[in-house]
């Protein structure tokens, strides 16, 4: 090993780190409460003791040296294990504490926020960052290693993970209560391809599961407006623009309202879960461990939680 390697600081790291995630010297400064000559300095004698350069400038523009990509997965191994050491020590005190790092598809953030205030009852030193993202970014920041857990819907079958599903999420078609389909009942699914749908970009978690069960059901939609959330396509269905696939956690506060009404299509609601979710083999910390115990053995507290976000389906 570079006996300069031995010379690096916690401190240089967390500077080196904030840099990084920011592209900007100043702004890094601004979050780590410094100077920007303190954070040039800091860089600078950090790239003496690596012995090659870790940024450079095209134009106005910060990029990352090899040097710094490899450096910066191995600051984040170390933070990682400094984390998980902090909530070892904390369990063998008698106290779980830590911080859990969690992403999570759009359409789950109305549940999520209730079961992680459930959790933090019961470990009242833990805290949460909670990133939420497309699929896209869920599926790259699993490759990345960039979170304990992540929660989605529709979990790609093309890679290494394990997962847990803990909660029904149905997606249902909704309209505004005076579409004319929302008086009807036994519509049968094929009436869709007569509406205006609703649907969420290509890519997404819902647009896939909804695309492939159509397809299965030999459902042809003939005329779509695509919306690029899940607010969105509730507020579009508000607003009388057509029919809207969404997941029921999201439509639920106002098909409560009357302001939307859960059409009775047959074959409908498609059932999904809720999923939590980890690259096989990663090492999970304590608190990791901790919250996915309690989404295993807390079922009947999680339904309780989740039962305001349930929509009032159509009686079949």
């Amino acid at each position: 090993m570079r006996k300069s390697l031995l010379r690096m600081t916690l401190r240089q790291l967390q500077v080196f780190r904030a840099v990084c995630e920011h592209r900007s010297y100043s702004r890094a400064a601004e979050t780590m409460a410094l100077t920007q000559p303190a954070v040039s300095l800091q860089i600078r004698q950090l790239e003496e003791q690596v012995g090659l350069p870790l940024f450079e400038y095209v134009g106005r523009k910060l990029y990352l040296t090899e040097a710094a990509e490899s450096l910066l997965e191995t600051t984040a191994d170390i933070f990682d294990r400094l984390d998980s050491l902090d909530m070892n020590l904390s369990t063998l005190e008698g106290s779980l504490r830590g911080e859990l790092r969690l992403a999570a598809a759009s359409s789950v953030q109305y549940v999520l926020p209730h079961l992680l205030a459930a959790f933090r009852q019961r470990y009242s030193q833990v805290t949460f960052r909670l990133d939420v993202a497309s699929r896209a970014q869920i599926i790259q920041r699993l490759a990345d290693n960039r979170d304990d857990l992540v929660i989605m819907g529709l979990v790609p079958a093309d890679r290494a993970l394990e997962f847990f599903p803990f909660l029904n999420n149905p997606i249902v078609a909704v309209a505004r209560a005076d579409h004319p389909l929302a008086r009807q009942s036994q519509i049968p699914l094929a009436r869709l391809e007569e509406e205006m749908v609703l649907q969420r970009e290509s890519g997404s978690g819902i647009r896939k599961a909804c695309d492939e069960f159509l397809q299965l059901k030999r459902v042809h939609l003939g005329q779509t407006m695509q919306l690029g959330s899940t607010e969105a396509l509730v507020q579009g269905a508000i607003a009388g623009l057509g029919v809207a696939l969404v997941p029921g956690h999201a439509a639920a506060a106002w098909i409560r309202q009357g302001e939307l009404v859960c059409l009775n299509i047959s074959e409908l609601p498609l059932k999904r879960s809720w999923c939590a979710v980890h690259a096989r083999g990663k090492r999970l910390s304590p608190v990791a461990e901790a919250f996915l115990s309690f989404l295993r053995e807390e079922k009947a507290l999680i339904r309780q939680l989740a039962e305001p976000f349930e929509p009032p389906l159509a009686a079949q």
